[in-house]
């Protein structure tokens, strides 16, 4: 199937009776989502008409919020405001923007869009900045120094939960930023034990505990046996130091993102022992982030931001022009590595460290819908492992934090062929997740904290 639509093609038209979305079941789910925003609306207004706090908690007791509103419809297009502010479609209110970023591959859409004009073409004057570890790029965006983020894709919503944070804030995530494009790591010395059920004692490294790093070499390991608590030390590491850590040995190996993998290799001290993709075919790795307030607060500067980043992600998906963007991003202001260990990772022609040269184009991928039983799936994870506790809402929160509708539309303006859908099924190493049944699923491992 093709990535691109026909413009001219009357399946491609919108087809809800709100004109937003593309079929009424996706007007349906987007409900919420869009309450939430008409909700930001009428207060913004209701504010605008009455600065006033006093004043305005007055009226609104004396006749009820429904008969304010309808009384401000009379004077005011609430109507054409709430789908402006749907749209995006209105002036910037913010053009200089701060983007806070981890040196890695798997940020490449949200770097490539400042070298290679995307931000630029909606009007934005972002700074893009390089930030030292996970941990920070969290801090920085929840204080707001940041506007948005690149995040991995378990951390808005452990924000959202307060998972690990000293208080919880809504946070959504409206875009993946790559799929697949990490791997596990073993230093040299341990290139023959292949075998995981002869890893006890290993020190490995994953780059945050909110990462689909960290829940997939879990799950990875407790498949052959080895209990990632018990068996082994998990640490975190930030990724540019984890070839450092490994040269030291310091740690055994890592499940990383890249380039950390191949640059491991090209410094040859580690080699490949599997792709993530072996694990799971598709998973999502990190995201563009943001808070609610951002969304809600600043249309249409957000949907100038993301439409900026999706656009970027639709033009990394095409394997042509992989070199081109290796050549961009790989620059010290950017990855700070040789061209060589880039391009390895994004054409997926790539040395192993075992003397093979391997052809994975599947290595790294970029496809930016944030499927919402990748959210459920995550969930069932950090419960897993004893990061979120209790009764889990898992439906409402992926629904909340994945913003599944946004993606789409920006998808279909970008060119791309959006799903018909928020949810797909996947197996992670043959078996299969029912994002209907995730306590089902989570009940269904011998090895877990919860």
């Amino acid at each position: 199937m093709s990535l691109f639509r026909n413009p001219f093609d009357p399946t491609a038209r919108l087809g809800c009776s709100c004109g937003r979305h593309a079929s009424p079941a996706e007007h349906d789910r987007a409900l919420p989502e869009q309450a939430a925003q008409d909700r930001a609306v009428e207060s913004a207004v209701m504010r605008a008409l009455f600065p006033n706090d006093a004043l305005r908690r007055r009226f609104l007791r004396a006749v009820g919020s429904g008969t304010a509103l309808a009384a401000v419809a009379s004077l005011f297009p609430l109507a054409a405001a709430k789908e402006a502010f749907a749209q995006g479609s209105g002036p910037l209110e913010k053009q200089k923007l701060k983007v806070g970023f981890i040196p890695i591959t798997c940020a490449t859409p949200i770097i490539m869009a400042h070298p290679m004009g995307f931000y630029a073409k909606q009007g934005l004057d972002v700074e893009v900045v390089k930030t030292a570890g996970w941990a920070l790029i969290r801090d920085k965006a929840m204080s707001g120094e940041y506007d948005a983020a690149h995040m991995l894709s378990p951390m808005p919503l452990a924000i959202t939960l307060g998972s690990g944070t000293s208080s919880a804030q809504p946070w959504t995530m409206p875009a993946v930023e790559n799929i697949n494009g990490q791997a596990i790591t073993l230093s040299m010395k341990h290139k023959d034990r292949r075998d995981p059920k002869s890893w006890k004692g290993f020190k490995l490294a994953v780059p945050f505990d909110y990462s689909m790093h960290n829940y997939l070499l879990r799950y990875y390991l407790a498949e052959h046996g080895i209990d990632p608590d018990q068996d082994v030390q998990i640490r975190s590491v930030p990724p540019p130091e984890m070839v450092a850590n490994l040269r030291a040995d310091n740690i055994d190996g890592f499940l990383a993102p890249d380039p950390v993998n191949q640059r491991a290799v090209y410094d040859g001290v580690g080699f490949i022992h599997t792709l993530s993709r072996t694990i799971w075919d598709g998973h999502p790795c990190c995201a563009f982030a943001a808070s609610r307030q951002f969304v809600t607060g600043m249309p249409n500067t957000y949907q100038a931001l993301l439409k900026a980043i999706i656009e970027a992600t639709a033009y990394a998906r095409l394997p042509a022009h992989r070199k081109e963007i290796a050549a961009a991003i790989s620059t010290p202001n950017y990855l700070n590595q040789p061209v060589t260990v880039v391009e390895q990772v994004l054409t997926g022609t790539f040395a192993d460290g075992l003397g093979n040269v391997m052809n994975v184009p599947e290595r790294i991928d970029f496809d930016p819908m944030p499927w919402q039983s990748f959210a459920v799936w995550i969930l069932t994870q950090m419960k897993r492992w004893g990061q979120i506790k209790g009764e889990v809402d898992y439906a409402k929160i992926a629904n909340e934090v994945f913003l599944a509708t946004d993606a789409v539309r920006l998808m279909r303006e970008a060119g791309l062929t959006p799903p018909s859908g928020t949810s797909k099924p996947f197996s992670v190493m043959g078996k299969p997740f029912d994002a209907s049944q995730p306590e089902a699923y989570l009940a269904g491992f011998p090895i877990r904290r919860s």
